[in-house]
């Protein structure tokens, strides 16, 4: 007998459980609230550094902080990472676009502090590339993006590059642990076969 068409009375069920934790709401409410103080204060240092790097370094040489190994270089670029794509600004800054929304559009699944904390660097690093590409010379969506870190045999980078970097090995972390942006746990392969 079932009280409901596919629900039996007896508690079975064939669905087996999710596997971890189901957050609660003050939980998924800690989380949101540390996703955006990740991605505030990431950004702002994003933003303020570039002030600071404009401010600072337009028109100066190289300077050396740790000789070779570090230096501080002002370029303006118009492109993605190592500088390609510099006849794609728009494009990437609509993408840019899309990637904030998706993000804020996924925060609001988060279900663990890895998740919190890779998808708060993740929205803080494209987000403050994105303004650079919004607010900066030569004008909205082809903006130049601000880069000034230099470190042997790689191209010149920010802030924000670092975030999307750190983020990026965050997630692959979470990936490999089998942790889903939820919080529960896929199973693994040998738990899948039994």
């Amino acid at each position: 007998m079932q009280a409901a068409r596919g629900t039996p009375l007896t508690g079975d069920q064939t669905d087996p459980a999710p596997s971890g934790p189901v957050p609660s709401r003050s939980s998924n409410r800690r989380l949101l609230a540390l996703f955006a103080a990740v991605a505030l204060t990431a950004y702002a240092v994003d933003v303020v550094s570039k002030i600071v790097a404009v401010d600072r370094l337009t028109g100066r040489p190289d300077v050396q902080i740790v000789g070779d190994l570090f230096q501080l270089h002002l370029v303006r670029n118009p492109g993605a990472a190592f500088s390609t794509g510099t006849a794609y600004t728009e494009v990437l800054s609509v993408v840019a676009i899309i990637a904030v929304l998706v993000l804020l559009y996924l925060s609001r699944r988060i279900g663990s502090v890895g998740w919190a904390v890779s998808l708060g660097l993740l929205l803080a690093g494209v987000a403050g590339n994105l303004t650079d590409r919004l607010l900066r010379t030569p004008g909205p969506l082809r903006g130049h993006v601000i880069d000034f870190f230099v470190l042997p045999h790689w191209p010149v980078f920010n802030v924000a590059d670092i975030c999307i970097d750190v983020a990026a090995a965050l997630i692959l972390v979470q990936v490999y642990r089998g942790r889903r942006l939820d919080g529960s746990r896929a199973p693994r392969d040998h738990e899948a076969a039994e």
